[in-house]
């Protein structure tokens, strides 16, 4: 009789693991995405501060400036068709051009966007296809 018993109990376990196992993947593959939306949101950030460095130096252009953004982000393994860069005043929401007579003291706006269904991986969905991803960083044009 009791061999009859342990039989019926050991079904009940595979039972409880086919309910938890697909809980236990689905954690685990948005915290997969949520580590790696935040790993491009940082590394669109250093790709912008490295950006507002190139534009903060005398004489610098926005060429100076798409450089090192260019330079950051394929560092990182993502193509320059994937995300766009903006220079702008920081006041202003208009792009400007950098020229080598743009005032010291100057606030630069250096802007990195790119979109999460473009860069991202999304093995669950969490996070929307529309999302935008950005990194910015303002610094003072020296003189």
């Amino acid at each position: 009789m009791t061999q009859k018993f342990k039989s019926r109990r050991s079904g009940s376990a595979i039972l409880e693991a086919c309910f938890v196992f697909p809980v236990l993947l689905w954690i685990s593959f948005g915290a997969v995405e949520f580590g790696h939306f935040f790993y491009l949101k940082h590394t669109l950030q250093g790709a912008a501060r490295e950006g507002a460095r190139a534009a903060a130096v005398p004489g610098s252009l926005n060429s100076n400036v798409t450089t090192a953004v260019n330079d950051s982000m394929s560092a990182a393994g993502i193509a320059s068709n994937k995300y766009t860069t903006a220079v702008r005043n920081s006041t202003d929401t208009a792009n400007i051009t950098l020229s080598g007579s743009t005032a010291a003291g100057t606030a630069i706006l250096v802007k990195v966007e790119a979109t999460w269904s473009v860069v991202g991986i999304r093995p669950i969905g969490f996070i929307g296809a529309s999302k935008i991803v950005k990194g910015q960083t303002t610094m003072r044009k020296e003189g």
